[in-house]
C-alpha cells in the first residue's frame, strides 16, 4: 500500500491549490486529509467515503475546501480555495480500512502518505 501526496506550494492569501493523493494497493477505502501546522498537533481536514460519495470537513475549512476522489485514477483530491495564513501546514493523506466509514478520528486511518507543504503568506 502506498499513498503519494503532491500539489503543495507557496501561495498568497486568497489563492487556491489542489492537492492530490495517488494510491496503490487500495480499493474501497475511505480517505482523509490531515494537516499539521508548525508547533501544533495534527488535525483533521476532510474525509470522503469509499462508496456513495459522502464527505466531512473540519469547521475551519468548510465552505473553502472540497475533497473528491477519482476511483479510476485511484486518486483523492483536496481543492483548497480562499487560502488563509492559518492554512499553512504539512498536509497528509490517509486511508482507512476497506469498507470502513469515513470520519475525523486519526486513529481510524491505517495507511499514511508523506506530507506536502502548503504555505500561505503574503
Amino acid at each position: 500500500v502506498q499513498l503519494q501526496a503532491s500539489g503543495g506550494g507557496l501561495v498568497q492569501p486568497g489563492d487556491s491549490l489542489r492537492l492530490s493523493c495517488v494510491t496503490s494497493g487500495l480499493t474501497d477505502n475511505p480517505m482523509a486529509w490531515f494537516r499539521q501546522a508548525p508547533g501544533k498537533g495534527q488535525e483533521f481536514v476532510a474525509s470522503i467515503s469509499w462508496g456513495i460519495i459522502m464527505t466531512d470537513y473540519a469547521d475551519s475549512v468548510n465552505g473553502r475546501f472540497t475533497v473528491s476522489r477519482d476511483n479510476a485514477k485511484k486518486t483523492v483530491y483536496l481543492q483548497m480555495n480562499n487560502l488563509i495564513p492559518d492554512d499553512t501546514a504539512v498536509y497528509t493523506c490517509a486511508a482507512g480500512p476497506k469498507y470502513g466509514v469515513h470520519g475525523s478520528t486519526r486513529n481510524f486511518y491505517e495507511y499514511w502518505g508523506q506530507g506536502t507543504q502548503v504555505t500561505v503568506s503574503s
